[in-house]
């Protein structure tokens, strides 16, 4: 009997504003020996051609298998289907409430709902500034079951140079959360870039 050990993760793309990540997250684990499962909603469509330079086409190809948000037969909607778990890159406030609250009506929410109840990682890459307080009890009440809360939130320890210096680095720490570590930015180390600067060369 074959031990089946998938390296497959499911990727959510949503309609709120960062498509970036979703493209980024896809554009790191292109050719990784990492299976992504991709989804995009009816309103990521419209948002990822006004935000970025990609094309609906572009980015299904970047995945190795891609499904229409209205296939609630797909693979991914069933846990005998194994995954490493599922990132929601950005992840929209209507799709965090309908996960919430067990409303499966789309395959994002179907494919979050199999994550859940089969104990897989769940990884939501929140996008919502400020957030009220519907939108903080229902991260919570994720949170409490073992859903990651992700917020897109830039870090400047590792001195970024531009606005893709950011976007990667936000991705590689999402990738992080499955055990998959792509050393695309900087990691913190405990020294201050100007501590290594002063340091003698040790060559």
């Amino acid at each position: 009997m074959e031990l089946i050990k998938p390296a497959r993760l499911i990727v959510g793309i949503t309609g709120a504003t960062g498509t970036i990540f979703g493209v980024r997250l896809l554009q790191m684990l292109h050719g990784s020996g990492v299976e992504t499962h991709l989804v995009l909603s009816k309103w990521a469509t419209r948002t990822l051609v006004h935000e970025t330079p990609h094309t609906v086409k572009e980015v299904q190809a970047l995945a190795t298998q891609s499904y229409g948000v209205t296939d609630q037969g797909a693979a991914i909607s069933s846990g005998s289907f194994v995954t490493l778990g599922m990132v929601i890159a950005p992840c929209s406030m209507r799709t965090l409430a309908a996960i919430a609250h067990g409303l499966g009506d789309n395959l994002i929410h179907r494919a979050a709902e199999v994550i859940l109840k089969e104990r897989r990682k769940l990884v939501l890459v929140v996008r919502e500034s400020p957030f009220s307080e519907i939108h903080l009890e229902n991260m919570l009440k994720l949170s409490r079951m073992g859903v990651v809360i992700l917020p897109p939130v830039p870090a400047f320890y590792n001195n970024p140079q531009n606005l893709d210096d950011m976007v990667n680095h936000i991705t590689m720490r999402v990738i992080d959360q499955f055990d998959i570590h792509l050393d695309v930015m900087n990691r913190w180390d405990g020294v201050l870039l100007d501590q290594r600067r002063s340091q003698p060369d040790s060559k």
